[in-house]
C-alpha cells in the first residue's frame, strides 16, 4: 500500500463524530463517493470499542472491493492497529502526533509496506524541511506524509493550531503553498475544511485534504463526500453517490 498511497480525499472519523450512525456506514458512503483514505480516530472509545470500529471499517473497505486501494489508518493507537490486524483484517498503518508513539517505532511495527503519517504545525514542519534537526532527519525515512492545519478553526480538534497565547493560527493560500513547496513529504491539509476551500487547496499542489465534520455531520454523508471530491477535482457538478 505504501507505494500507491493516495491521500487526496481523506476522511477522519470515529463514533463521536457520526451523529448516531454506524462508523462503517459513513466510511462506506465516503468511499463510494471517491474518498481514498480513511483514518479511524476516537478520544472517547475504549480500546476494545476502537478495535471493533477499526475491524468494521476494514471489512467495509474489503466489501467495497477497495482493499489495497483505499488506505485504512488508526490515529495514535499503534496497539489498536496491531490488535485489529490480529483479527485478520487489513489495516495499513497509523497516523500519530508529535507526542504519540515515536515514528521509528511505528515503522518497525507497521512494516516496510505500511503507512505512517505525522501531524505537524507549520513551525514543526520547519524542523523537517530545513534539515538541521538531527531527530527530524532520522524520522523522515520512517514517514510517508505530513498532516498540517488548521485551515480554519474547527470544533473537532479545538487545540489544533493554537499558539502559546491560545490563539488559533490558521493557514492562508500563500503560506500553504510555501509549506507545500518546502515540505520533504506530501502534505494533506485539514482543519475546518469545507467545499469552498478545496479549489484553493488544490492550487497549492497539496497532496490532498482531510475532513471530519464536512462529511460526518452532513445530513447525507455520501452526497457531501461526492461534492467534496468534485470540488477537489475541479468538476463542474458533483456526482450523486
Amino acid at each position: 500500500m505504501r507505494d500507491r498511497l493516495d491521500i487526496s480525499a481523506y476522511l477522519v472519523l470515529g463514533p463521536e463524530n457520526v451523529g448516531g450512525r454506524r462508523v462503517a456506514e459513513v466510511a462506506r458512503a465516503a468511499i463510494d463517493a471517491g474518498f481514498t483514505c480513511v483514518q479511524v480516530r476516537s478520544k472517547t472509545c475504549s480500546a476494545r470499542e476502537l478495535i471493533a470500529c477499526t475491524v468494521a471499517v476494514a471489512q467495509t473497505i474489503d466489501e467495497a472491493g477497495m482493499a489495497g486501494r483505499v488506505a485504512l489508518l488508526v490515529n495514535d493507537r499503534l496497539d489498536v492497529m496491531l490488535a485489529a490486524r490480529d483479527q485478520g483484517v487489513r489495516v495499513d498503518g497509523v497516523h500519530v502526533g508529535q507526542d504519540d508513539v515515536p515514528v521509528e517505532l511505528c515503522r518497525a511495527h507497521v512494516g516496510a509496506h505500511g503507512i505512517v503519517g505525522l501531524t505537524v504545525t507549520p513551525d514543526e514542519l520547519r524542523r523537517y524541511r530545513e534539515g538541521g534537526d538531527p531527530e527530524a532527519r532520522l524520522q523522515l525515512p520512517a514517514l510517508d506524509y505530513f498532516g498540517v492545519g488548521p485551515l480554519r478553526e474547527t470544533a473537532t480538534k479545538p487545540d489544533c493550531g493554537r499558539d502559546a497565547h491560545g490563539t488559533v493560527r490558521t493557514l492562508d493560500e500563500v503560506e500553504l503553498a510555501s509549506l507545500v513547496r518546502a515540505s520533504p513529504l506530501p502534505l494533506v491539509v485539514g482543519g475546518g475544511v469545507g467545499k469552498a476551500d478545496l479549489p484553493m487547496v488544490a492550487r497549492t499542489n497539496a497532496a490532498g485534504f482531510f475532513v471530519v465534520s464536512a462529511v460526518c455531520a452532513a445530513a447525507d454523508p455520501g452526497v457531501a463526500a461526492a461534492e467534496l471530491v468534485a470540488a477537489w477535482r475541479g468538476d463542474v457538478r458533483a456526482p450523486r453517490p
